[in-house]
């Protein structure tokens, strides 16, 4: 069964950009699903927390388990 790509790369004249991140563990070419608070991998189960607040580092991966 195929899965909708609807979403996941915008177009602008002659160019094709990705609108989320790759997981860093799988590769390019699977993504990492936006959640309210975190992106996560579907296939291999990354995850990684969305920091709120303007000193808040971004991108720092979610503790194993939290």
């Amino acid at each position: 069964m195929a899965k909708a790509r609807v979403g996941l790369y915008q177009t602008k004249g002659d160019t094709l950009t990705r609108t989320h991140q790759s997981c860093p563990k799988c590769g390019p070419g699977i993504f990492l699903a936006e959640h309210g608070n975190r992106r996560s991998c579907g296939k291999c189960g990354y995850s990684e927390a969305r920091a709120t607040g303007a000193n808040a580092p971004k991108g720092k991966p979610a503790k194993p388990g939290a």
